[in-house]
């Protein structure tokens, strides 16, 4: 019984794991990595009055952040810019309108002196208002210039207090100027709306939301956080899709931006050599208040207009970026010179706005392209992916049905000579 109980979850971990194979292909190498400017990050954090709540490990949120921070300044990278501007870290009075201006640079971005840093850390008290929004306006502006990645880290306890102006909005601001800059959020001991507040930031720039609880989970994140700054930057090429496959460019594998009206197709042409396998995937963007349920389709069809594969995602209004991807091998061929076949990539979008909303520029559109070495026989991957893989499959099916029969008869056998006996 634990052999074909062991056996069965074999082939389910197998056929898991193929599948997955087709669900999630892998990531296409696009672009080149610049690598020519430092990468830079702003840490922003807020500094308000419930900062001194004691709810983190029997300490105040604000002495978790100090020493998450510390912590983080000792483990940064050397070759990472890093900042720290405050919000709510000056005012202590009833001015909103003061209050809504209480942000400030604490430490420039620039080479790390940690000394320097901690000591400026060192002196932050919880004062007074949460402009998240007017600080993420100019932590944007303290990472001004440069080609190499750039990244906010928000460290909040509570939602904005200076609507209008609201932070989400202005995420999406920042994201459409096209500077390549990710906002990371994480909210301290968060409720649903700080939450939402949070997630929506993030999520405008292609960024992360984590709840934190613990001091040791804060350090954890940040770290990870701005390690993550340290990587290569890959930076995505402009194209202009046409409204029909044959006015539309030909693009070779890399990662492509473009934009895409509300409701409007989108035309891209690729060249597929047999046995090669072309991987697309796509992602469209809201940028800015788009109504709930919307979706993306991806469709590969040949230059006559016939649908070769499609892939497609619906979105409910929780986030504000939808992807789908698709996969498509050519078969090899007999012949020594065949031509390549020329595939027609269609992007359509369902987003719409309420009235007043601008629907120009169109939506902000990340196209991923890569033509690779098909597997050995083409057509055995539109079996699910398993190719030949659905031998090995029946074939672990079939021992595990005949080592069950086996062992069934065994016991019977053993428990007749028992009871002969």
């Amino acid at each position: 019984m634990i052999t074909r109980k062991r056996l069965a979850a074999g082939v389910c971990a197998l056929l898991a794991a193929l599948t997955a194979g087709v669900a999630f292909p892998a990531g296409a190498v696009a672009g080149e990595p610049t690598g020519e400017d430092a990468p830079k990050v702003n840490l922003v954090l807020d500094v308000s009055g419930s900062m001194r709540t004691r709810d983190i490990d029997g300490g105040t949120r604000m002495a978790a952040a100090k020493q998450a921070f510390n912590e983080v300044l000792d483990a940064t990278p050397e070759e990472v810019r890093l900042g720290i501007r405050t919000l709510g870290a000056d005012y202590a009075g009833d001015d909103r309108k003061t209050g809504c201006k209480d942000t400030a640079q604490l430490y420039p971005v620039g080479p790390l002196d940690r000394t320097e840093a901690k000591t400026a850390v060192a002196t932050l008290a919880p004062t007074g208002w949460t402009p998240i929004g007017p600080a993420l306006l100019k932590a944007a502006d303290d990472l001004d210039g440069g080609n190499g990645s750039k990244r906010i880290v928000l460290i909040s306890d509570g939602e904005d207090t200076c609507a209008p102006l609201d932070p989400c909005e202005v995420a999406r601001e920042i994201a459409a100027k096209g500077i390549g800059l990710t906002i990371d959020t994480l909210g301290l001991v968060p409720n649903a709306k700080m939450r939402q507040q949070l997630s929506c930031i993030a999520e405008a720039t292609g960024g992360t939301y984590t709840s934190v609880e613990h001091t040791d989970e804060l350090t954890d994140r940040v770290n990870q956080l701005v390690d993550r700054a340290a990587d290569p930057v890959v930076t995505p090429v402009a194209t202009e899709g046409a409204d029909e496959c044959a006015k539309a460019p030909t693009l070779e594998s890399g990662l492509y931006t473009d934009r895409e009206e509300f409701g409007q197709q989108r035309w891209y042409r690729v060249d597929v050599e047999p046995g090669q396998e072309l991987r697309a995937s796509v992602s469209v963007g809201a940028d800015r208040a788009v109504n709930p349920s919307y979706g993306v389709l991806l469709r590969a069809v040949t230059v006559h207009g016939r649908e070769i594969v499609r892939g497609e995602a619906a979105g409910n209004g929780r986030t504000d970026v939808i992807s789908t991807g698709l996969r498509y091998p050519k078969a090899e061929s007999d012949e020594e010179d065949a031509p390549a076949e020329t595939v027609c990539l269609q992007v359509t979008n369902s987003f719409s706005v309420a009235s007043g909303v601008k629907t120009s520029p169109g939506l902000p559109l990340e196209l991923t392209v890569d033509v690779v070495d098909g597997p050995g026989q083409a057509d055995d991957v539109a079996s699910f992916g398993l190719g030949r893989g659905w031998w090995l499959l029946g074939a672990l099916v079939l021992t595990g049905f005949l080592a069950g029969l086996l062992w069934g008869w065994l016991s019977r056998w053993r428990f007749a000579v028992w009871r002969t006996h």
